[in-house]
């Protein structure tokens, strides 16, 4: 039924990302500073320091984080400018290892990844949103039920209207900085205060090992997920061969710098102590530097991390829509309402999944799971880069990076997938393996042999007509 699909159909799906080249280097510098700075800065700071063990250890760990995240980002430069179609790692693996590795990880990306992530940002808004009516951490329960009812509600908007999710991402966005910029000017007061008790002993109390480490990184580079995001508008950039590796290296050096200025911030006022039992770093922050007025810091954190979730639904319709293209995903994902012309079916299928996710979900596991799924992929990803320059120097490359970085990437990559099983090993990593490679019994059946497509099209046909969604092309 997929690949049969007609080469007018293919044609016009390549046309609808044929854009205008209309994004300069302030727009790309937006793009991936904006997509970067999230909910992790207000609420991954106590779990970096849990898990190293020391402020200097975490402060340490948050510059590699950043140094990681550009590195990363340069390699993707290259990709973007050698593979040029849109889809971001889905169609560097389909270009590079194939249908099925490609497959396993939209598989992965639409059932566990995108779902993972919204939960967590989910829980983000919901600590922040409740803590100012709790002394104490407040119950679990409370924390999941507003969980709940913003992702439900934030798929409502999304499946509504694009120009009020766009609203939404607009006014979340001022408010972050804004947030953040408080935080750097009160740590920066306190520090000329004298407050400088919390930076004796800095690195007292490290731990060195390989799963504390790995652990923390997981909880930082969560703050830093975003990096890739610039590779979806390849094809709008003015002259990516240049603005690509420039917006890379100016948005993640300025982001770095943010995130550290704020971490220094939250040291000056707290102790580490205080920063690891605090259930929501911001608001502890604001009611020691604002007193009455700390819950404005509530209120900044909690918005931050609603429009990074307004963005995960936001922005996740394009890797369903071209792996439907290419067969890879039931078409119903790639669809959009045939009024208010909105991925509907996509943003319902993750709200789902989203919501069996939070069930048995806590923020910190989730960001575990999440990043060691993720580094899986980007490892996948950046051996694929170093498979095209092995094996293909042919190929017309308007920017390149010495072949050291992807290594570098990929050493980094395989460490952070391989140090928390190593070290300390949990049942729950090899339940997230198997769900990875479960992707293959679905693969060969359904994808590479098709059967049962008259059930599939039947369905397809049921959800059009009851969702009201059409196939999206450059007419709709």
């Amino acid at each position: 039924m997929h690949t049969s699909m007609p080469k007018q159909t293919m044609k016009q799906d390549k046309e609808t990302f044929n854009l205008e080249r209309g994004v300069g280097l302030i727009g790309a510098i937006s793009f991936i500073a904006g997509t970067m700075i999230g909910s992790g800065i207000f609420i991954s700071p106590q779990y970096v320091l849990l898990s190293i063990g020391s402020p200097g250890a975490a402060l340490v760990i948050w510059a590699c984080c950043g140094l990681i995240a550009m590195l990363g980002g340069l390699c993707y430069a290259e990709l973007g400018t050698v593979i040029t179609e849109s889809g971001g790692e889905y169609i560097y693996m389909l270009r590079t290892f194939g249908k099925l590795v490609a497959f396993m990880f939209v598989f992965s990306f639409v059932a566990v990844m995108r779902p993972a992530s919204a939960t967590g940002l989910a829980l983000s808004v919901s600590e922040y949103v409740v803590a100012p009516f709790y002394g104490c951490s407040p119950p679990e329960i409370v924390v999941k039920a507003v969980a709940a009812a913003v992702i439900l509600l934030l798929s409502v908007v999304n499946c509504m209207s694009v120009r009020l999710a766009t609203g939404v991402q607009v006014v979340s966005m001022v408010v972050k900085l804004m947030g953040l910029a408080v935080i750097i000017i009160g740590g920066a007061v306190m520090l000329f205060k004298g407050n400088t008790q919390n930076f004796d002993n800095f690195f007292e109390g490290t731990n060195v090992g390989a799963s504390a480490i790995g652990l923390s990184f997981y909880q930082g580079l969560w703050s830093y997920d975003g990096w890739n995001t610039l590779n979806f508008l390849t094809e709008e950039l003015k002259r990516p061969e240049v603005n690509l590796p420039r917006a890379v290296i100016i948005a993640i050096s300025l982001v770095t710098g943010l995130y550290l200025l704020v971490n220094v911030s939250y040291l000056t006022v707290m102790t580490p102590k205080e920063l690891v039992s605090s259930s929501a770093v911001a608001v502890t922050w604001g009611n020691k530097v604002l007193g009455s007025w700390g819950w404005i810091m509530s209120v900044a954190a909690a918005l931050s991390a609603f429009g990074s979730l307004n963005g995960t639904f936001f922005s996740g319709g394009r890797v369903c829509f071209v792996a439907a293209r290419e067969g890879h995903m039931p078409d119903i994902l790639a669809m959009a309402h045939i009024h208010r012309l909105t991925p509907s079916p996509a943003l319902i299928f993750t709200t789902i999944v989203s919501l069996v996710v939070l069930i048995p979900g806590d923020f910190q596991t989730i960001v575990n799971f999440f990043s060691f799924t993720a580094w899986i992929f980007y490892g996948i990803t950046l051996a694929g880069l170093l498979y095209l320059k092995i094996k293909k120097p042919e190929l017309p490359r308007p920017y390149k990076v010495p072949i050291i970085l992807p290594i570098l990437v990929l050493i980094a990559a395989v460490f952070l997938v391989l140090a928390p099983i190593v070290d300390n090993p949990q049942i729950e990593y090899l339940y997230v393996t198997l769900f990875i490679l479960s992707g293959i019994l679905i693969y060969i059946p359904f994808i590479y042999y098709k059967l049962c497509p008259n059930l599939l099209t039947k369905l397809t046909v049921f959800l059009q007509l009851f969702l009201e969604v059409c196939p999206v092309d450059k007419n709709v």
